[in-house]
């Protein structure tokens, strides 16, 4: 399957925002996430999530519509559909708390 494009919008000492865009069969590869992060989709559609036991799950996702997940989630984001699907996915950075 071909890559899914992926274009760094911001990269700051707090947060790293990556847009996602998923022409028809492409996906984001295999990967685990190190950090929390939110997903903001722009372009609604269906997406596939392969997981690492081998099960597939249909995400639909709607434009707007956030939502969050833990670091430490594993999987390969996939576009079967026959249209394209994009989202923000913002990651959230560790980063020393200063004293109030």
């Amino acid at each position: 399957m071909e890559q899914a494009k992926a274009t760094v919008e911001i990269d700051t000492a707090f947060c790293i925002v990556t847009r996602w865009t998923f022409a028809p069969n492409t996906a984001t590869g295999w990967h685990r996430h190190d950090k929390d992060y939110v997903v903001v989709p722009t372009i609604p559609g269906d997406l596939t999530l392969q997981l690492p036991d081998g099960s597939t799950v249909v995400n639909p996702i709607s434009a707007g519509v956030p939502y969050a997940r833990p670091a430490g989630v594993e999987h390969d984001v996939q576009n079967l559909s026959g249209a394209v699907v994009e989202f923000l996915e913002i990651e959230i950075k560790d980063r020393p708390r200063t004293p109030e």
